[in-house]
C-alpha cells in the first residue's frame, strides 16, 4: 500500500498532460466573432498585390481573323503553342505544378516574370509597371495597350498567376502535409488549405500557427490560433500566393505525453514502473 500512493501522484501529472477537446476542435464558438445583421460572417479576403520575383500568365485572345502574334512574340508563347485566335505569352504564378525541386520548370523559363524593378516586359508593347498592384489594374493597362493593335471589342486580355501557391512546413508526423501546394482556385481559406492536405494531427499546437506573407513592402509574420471562430474575421484566414504556412509540435507532444488519453496513461504507468523498479533494485542491494 505504501508504494501505491505513489500512482495518486502520477494522477494530476497526467491531467495535465492530456490534450483537451479545447486544444483540437476547429474554430470554437467566440464572443469577439463579428457578424452583420444578417447574422453572416463579413468577407475580408485580402487583394492579392503583385511583388518582384512573381510569374504571370498572360493569354491575348482575339477574334478567328485576329493575329495577336503579329506584335507579340511566339517565342515567348508557352510550348510555342499559337493556335485558334490566341496567342499564350507567358504562365504562371510562384508555383505551378510540383516538383522534386519545387515550382514549374516550364512556367520559370517560359513566364512572364516580374523583374527588380518591379516591372514586366511584354514583347510588343514594352515594360509595364506590375509590384504593388493587382491583376485587374496590370490587365486595364494591358488591355488598353492591346485595343490600340485590335478594334475595340475584338480582343481581350486574361492575366493570371497560376492559382495560390503556399507552402506548408511541419513536424515529421506531418510529412504527407508539408510541401509545396498548388490551389487552383481564385480564393482559399486556411482550413480549405490544411483539408485538402488532409487536416492536422493531434501532435500539431492549433493555437500558434505561424503564417509568413509576401508583401511588396517585405515579409510580414503573424499568428492564428485555428480553434477560435473569430480567426474568420481575420484576412490571415485567407491563405495568399506564396504564403508560407508553419505548423508547431506541441511541448507536451515532444516529451512523449499528450497525444491521447491511453498513450498519455501508458506513458505515465511505465516512468512510474521504471521508479518503483529501480527503488527496489537499490533498496534490497
Amino acid at each position: 500500500m505504501k508504494n501505491f500512493k505513489y500512482l495518486f501522484l502520477i494522477f494530476p501529472f497526467l491531467l495535465t498532460s492530456c490534450i483537451t477537446t479545447k486544444d483540437v476542435r476547429y474554430l470554437q464558438p467566440s464572443e469577439s466573432l463579428v457578424i452583420n445583421e444578417e447574422g453572416l460572417v463579413p468577407y475580408n479576403i485580402p487583394v492579392y498585390r503583385i511583388t518582384k520575383n512573381d510569374i504571370l500568365n498572360l493569354n491575348i485572345v482575339t477574334t478567328p481573323k485576329g493575329d495577336a502574334a503579329q506584335f507579340y512574340s511566339s517565342y515567348n508563347t508557352s510550348g510555342g503553342m499559337n493556335t485558334g485566335g490566341a496567342t499564350n505569352t507567358a504562365a504562371s504564378g510562384a508555383g505551378g505544378a510540383a516538383g522534386s525541386r519545387g515550382g514549374n520548370m516550364n512556367f520559370y523559363f517560359n513566364g512572364l516574370r516580374v523583374d527588380s524593378n518591379g516591372d514586366i516586359n511584354v514583347f510588343g508593347i514594352g515594360y509595364i509597371k506590375a509590384e504593388g498592384r493587382t491583376l485587374d489594374e496590370i490587365t486595364k493597362e494591358l488591355q488598353e495597350k492591346v485595343n490600340e493593335n485590335f478594334q475595340e471589342g475584338k480582343s481581350e486580355v486574361r492575366l493570371n498567376t497560376d492559382g495560390i501557391t503556399y507552402y506548408i512546413l511541419g513536424d515529421v508526423e506531418t510529412t504527407g502535409l508539408s510541401g509545396e501546394k498548388v490551389a487552383h482556385k481564385n480564393t482559399l481559406t486556411i482550413t480549405e488549405a490544411l483539408a485538402i492536405n488532409g487536416g492536422l494531427n493531434r501532435t500539431i499546437d492549433k493555437k500558434e500557427v505561424v503564417i509568413h506573407r509576401k508583401l511588396p513592402e517585405g515579409v510580414k509574420i503573424a499568428k492564428i490560433d485555428l480553434t477560435r471562430e473569430d480567426l474568420m474575421n481575420s484576412p490571415f484566414y485567407y491563405v495568399q500566393n506564396g504564403d508560407e504556412i508553419y505548423l508547431n509540435t506541441r511541448a507536451k507532444s515532444l516529451n512523449g505525453f499528450g497525444k491521447d488519453p491511453i498513450q498519455t496513461l501508458t506513458t505515465g504507468v511505465s516512468v512510474i514502473t521504471t521508479a518503483l523498479s529501480i527503488y527496489l533494485l537499490l533498496k534490497n542491494l
